[in-house]
């Protein structure tokens, strides 16, 4: 038996769901603007790329009271920004940039001020194509502008 089959085995032995290990989404880039304090929102931002087509449809953060998906885009002349309802589409092999002024994370309600050079804890929540949900966890690096090295999350 090959080694992948051994781990689909298991997981059907013990009443787990195969296709959550499919599910492959690459988190590069990673980061989260720092706040001062007072400030009760803030963003987070990285490229996802997922090799069969995904959706962002959560984010979970101890770090704040409400985590969603957002978007800022010009409107009759107005930058608006909004969720996005029902999660964030990443086309199978594209890579979809979160950065600020378009797709970003933003994280409302903080807990706290997010210090610069600290960690912010999240988990990405994607669901493929058949309605499999998976989770990502990720420590992201907190600062003014984007880390220097482009594979700045790191999972804990």
């Amino acid at each position: 038996m090959k080694p992948v089959s051994i781990v689909i085995a298991a997981c059907v032995a013990l009443g787990l769901s195969a296709p959550l290990l499919a599910q492959s989404v690459d988190v590069s880039g990673a980061w989260a603007r720092a706040t001062v304090p007072g400030q009760k929102a803030t963003g987070a931002f990285m490229r996802l790329t997922s090799k069969d087509g995904a959706r962002l449809v959560a984010i979970n953060t101890p770090a704040a009271g409400v985590a969603e998906v957002h978007e800022m885009k010009m409107e009759e002349g107005v930058m608006r920004m909004r969720a996005v309802p029902g999660g964030l589409e990443l086309p199978p092999g594209k890579t979809v940039e979160l950065k600020p002024g378009g797709y970003h994370l933003m994280l409302m309600d903080l807990k706290q001020p997010l210090q610069k050079e600290s960690t912010v804890a999240l988990t990405l929540v994607f669901q493929d194509a058949k309605g499999h949900e998976s989770r990502t966890e990720l420590k992201l690096p907190v600062g003014m502008q984007p880390p220097a090295d482009a594979g700045a999350a790191t999972k804990p």
